[in-house]
C-alpha cells in the first residue's frame, strides 16, 4: 500500500515533547520516503500568525489558520505533523473537522518534569504570578477526552514515543508497515541516527506565553523564498526528503535554504528593491552554511529566545543542544529603517552583491560583554573572537533566510561539498562509519598520525579543512589545499579519503566551537570526530584539554556524533616513530616538536622544517606558498 495524508495533531503543554517527538517522527517517515512535514507553534507565530496576540480569541484563530493548512497538506497525500499547544477541546474539535483525517496525540508531563526541563525558567515565573495567561499555570489547557494515543514523556524516551506513533499510523493504514518499524506495544527500533530509545526531552515550546524562537526549520512556513504573495513559501521540494549517510543530521532533517531556477531569478528581481543589510566574512559564511545545511537545524539567524538559551545554556529553545549563537548584526540606524516582517537583501561588503533574501521577523538588543564571558570564557578585547564581537553593531537581527547566489568567484569550487554531497558520496563508496578532521594548518606528522589512526577503525576519512575566515597570521587556505593534496597522494590510500572545504569561519571559541564544528559534521553524514589539544583555541585562553572535556557534559545521544580524543602527538627519536605520552616513555628532549611561529619562521626563510615534522612534499608546496 501506499502511504495515505492524514495529520497527526500533537496537543500538550510547554514542554511536554510535542515537538521533539514530531522531529523523530519526521526523521523516521523521511528515511522511509514517505511525504511528510511539521507544522510547529514556534515557527507559525513568525509567520502565518504573526498578527495575533495569546487571547483566546486569538489562539482559536491561530488553530484555525493552522487547520486549513493541515488540510491542504493532507489532502495532497502528505502526512502533517502539527505540535501545538491548542489547549482548549472545542478549538481542536474544529481542527478535526476541518482537516478530515485527523489522529490527536496527547503529550504529556507532570509539572515537575515540566519544570525540570524549563531552561528559561517560565514556569517558574508563572507560578509567581509574572507572567500573565500562561498555559497550564494561569490560563487553563482541557486535556483531550479521547485521544488516539497519549504519550507520557516523563515515562517513555523519545524513540519509544515516536515509534508508538508510527505504528498508529501502521495500524490505522496511513502508512504501510516496515520490516523493522515499531509497533505501537513500545518497543524501540533503531533510529535513523542508528540510536537506540535514548535521546531525552528538551526545554519549553513558545507558543505558550508569547516569547518565540527565530525559525529553525526549512518547512517553508514563514520564509518569503520562493515567495507566496500571503508571505508562506512554496519552497523547493529538494530542500528535503530522505538523507543518506551513516547518521541522521542534527535534529533530524537536513535543513537546505537555497533557491534555484525561476524561484532565485525571482528572488533576485525582488531584491533590487528591497532594503540591504551588509554582512562581514563570519556572516557570509554563516548565511552559505545556512543554505547548504551544514548548521542544520538552524533556517535562519537566531531570534531572542534561541540566543538567550543558546548563550546561557548551549540550547535551542526546545532543548536541542547547540554551542553558538549564529546571528546578524546591525547598527541602530540599519535596524531603526527595517520594520518586523520585513524582507531585506543580504549583500556582500563593497560590491554589494546580493547573497540571500532574509524575512526579519524579529530586532533585539544584547549584552556584548556577557556573550563574550559566555561563549568565548572572557572579556578581553585581545581575544580575536571578543575582538569582532565589540566591533559589531549593538542590535540583532532575526529570520529565515534563503540563499540566492555566492558572494563571488569561487577558488574552491572543487573542494566546496554540501552537506548532501558528501552524504552521497559516504553512501556510494559504502562507508557506514565516517571520521571528520577539521584543521585550519597545514596537515604535519601529527596530525597524519591522529587521522590514521582513527582511520584503523572507522570506513573513511573526511578531511575537512576550515576555508572561511581565520586569523591574518594563519596560513592561507589555498596554499594549506595544496598540501593537502599533496600529502594525500603520497601517503594515504585515496580511496578511503574525501577532501572537502569547510566554509566556516573561524570563532575561536575553543571548547564550544569544538561542539559546534562536531555538530556541523555530523550534519555533513560523520558518525565520529577528532578533538585533539587545544581545538578552536587561541592563545592561553583555554585548557590545552578544555575542547575534549566539554563533550562530558552531554549525553552520547545528544551529540549524535562519536568523539575521538587524541592528545599531542610527536616523532620521538628514541622510539623512531609517532607516538604520544600516552606510549612514549622518553623525556621531551627527544621529542621533534615544532610551535606555529617557528615553522612559519622557517618557511619565510626558505627551510624545510625536519623530516620528523613534516613530509617533505607538504613542506615545499609551504615554503613555496609563504615566499610568494
Amino acid at each position: 500500500m501506499e502511504p495515505r495524508g492524514v495529520t497527526v495533531w500533537f496537543t500538550g503543554l510547554s514542554g511536554a515533547g510535542k515537538t521533539t517527538i514530531a522531529r523523530a517522527v519526521e526523521a523516521t517517515l523521511r528515511e522511509r520516503g514517505v511525504p511528510v512535514e511539521r507544522l510547529d507553534g514556534d515557527v507559525v507565530r513568525q509567520s502565518l500568525t504573526r498578527d495575533l496576540g495569546f487571547s483566546r480569541e486569538d489562539r482559536e484563530q491561530n488553530i484555525d489558520r493552522v487547520a486549513f493548512v493541515a488540510k491542504l497538506l493532507t489532502r495532497h497525500g502528505v502526512i502533517c505533523l502539527a505540535s501545538f499547544i491548542s489547549p482548549y477541546r472545542a478549538m481542536r474539535a474544529r481542527a478535526r473537522q476541518e482537516v478530515g483525517p485527523f489522529l490527536e496525540v496527547h503529550v504529556t508531563a507532570p509539572l515537575a518534569t515540566l519544570l525540570e526541563r524549563d531552561v528559561k525558567g517560565l514556569y517558574k515565573k508563572a507560578l509567581a504570578g509574572e507572567i500573565p495567561h500562561f498555559t497550564g499555570v494561569s490560563d487553563p489547557y482541557e486535556p483531550p477526552e479521547h485521544p488516539d494515543l497519549v504519550l507520557r514523556t516523563d515515562q517513555e524516551s523519545v524513540d519509544v514515543c515516536a515509534a508508538r506513533v508510527i505504528g498508529l499510523l501502521e495500524e490505522r493504514g496511513y502508512l504501510p508497515p516496515a520490516d523493522q518499524a515499531a509497533r505501537r506495544d513500545g518497543s524501540i527500533p533503531a533510529t535513523a541516527d542508528g540510536r537506540n530509545g535514548a535521546e531525552t526531552w528538551g526545554g519549553t515550546a513558545g507558543d505558550a506565553h508569547g516569547a518565540v524562537p527565530a525559525i529553525r526549520v526549512g518547512t517553508g512556513v514563514g520564509a518569503r523564498g520562493p515567495l507566496g504573495a500571503s508571505g508562506t513559501a512554496v519552497g523547493p521540494r529538494g530542500n528535503w526528503g530522505p538523507v543518506s549517510g551513516p547518521v541522521a543530521p542534527h535534529g533530524g532533517s537536513l535543513i537546505q535554504r537555497r533557491l534555484e531556477g525561476e524561484a532565485r531569478e525571482e528572488a533576485l528581481r525582488r531584491a533590487r528593491e528591497l532594503p540591504a543589510v551588509e554582512l562581514d566574512e563570519r556572516e557570509l559564511a554563516d548565511v552559505e552554511m545556512i543554505g547548504s545545511g551544514a548548521l542544520s537545524p538552524l533556517a535562519g539567524f537566531m531570534g531572542r529566545l534561541e540566543y538567550e538559551t543558546v548563550v546561557g545554556s548551549m540550547r535551542l529553545a526546545d532543548g536541542l543542544l547547540w554551542p553558538l549563537p549564529i546571528t546578524l548584526a546591525a547598527s541602530r540606524e540599519e535596524a531603526g529603517a527595517i520594520r518586523d516582517g520585513q524582507e531585506v537583501a543580504l549583500v556582500t561588503p563593497g560590491e554589494r552583491r546580493v547573497v540571500a533574501l532574509m524575512q526579519v521577523t524579529e530586532r533585539f538588543t544584547y549584552d556584548p560583554r556577557q556573550e563574550a564571558a559566555q561563549v568565548f570564557g572572557t572579556t578581553e578585547e585581545a581575544h580575536p573572537g571578543v575582538a569582532r564581537l565589540y566591533r559589531q553593531g549593538p542590535v540583532y537581527l532575526a529570520g529565515p533566510l534563503w540563499v540566492v547566489d555566492r558572494p563571488g568567484p569561487d577558488p574552491f569550487a572543487r573542494y566546496r561539498l554540501t552537506p548532501a554531497q558528501t552524504r552521497a558520496v559516504f553512501r556510494e563508496r559504502g562507508w557506514r562509519t565516517v571520521v571528520a578532521f577539521q584543521t585550519r594548518n597545514p596537515v604535519h606528522r601529527a596530525h597524519e598520525y591522529i587521522q590514521k589512526c582513527a582511520m584503523e577503525i572507522v570506513d573513511g576519512l573526511l578531511l575537512h579543512p576550515v576555508v572561511g575566515a581565520t586569523k591574518a597570521d594563519d596560513i592561507p587556505a589555498e596554499i594549506r589545499l595544496r598540501s593537502y593534496e599533496a600529502l594525500l597522494d603520497r601517503y594515504y590510500p585515496r580511496e578511503r579519503v574525501l577532501l572537502a572545504a569547510f566554509p566556516a569561519a573561524m570563532r575561536y571559541a575553543g571548547p564550544r566551537e569544538a561542539v559546534f564544528h562536531a555538530l556541523c559534521r555530523k550534519n555533513y553524514g560523520c558518525s565520529h570526530f577528532i578533538v585533539g589539544r587545544d581545538h578552536a583555541g587561541v592563545g592561553n585562553y583555554y585548557g590545552t584539554y578544555a575542547a575534549q572535556e566539554i563533550f562530558d557534559r552531554f549525553r552520547p545521544e545528544e551529540l549524535g556524533i562519536t568523539i575521538l580524543r587524541f592528545e599531542r602527538s610527536f616523532f620521538c627519536r628514541r622510539c623512531g616513530q609517532m607516538a604520544t605520552t600516552k606510549t612514549c616513555p622518553h623525556s621531551p628532549d627527544h621529542h621533534v616538536v615544532l610551535s606555529g611561529t617557528q615553522v612559519r619562521a622557517l618557511l619565510e626563510d626558505g627551510v624545510l622544517p625536519p623530516p620528523e615534522f613534516s613530509r617533505p612534499e607538504v613542506a615545499q608546496v609551504l615554503v613555496e606558498g609563504v615566499r610568494v
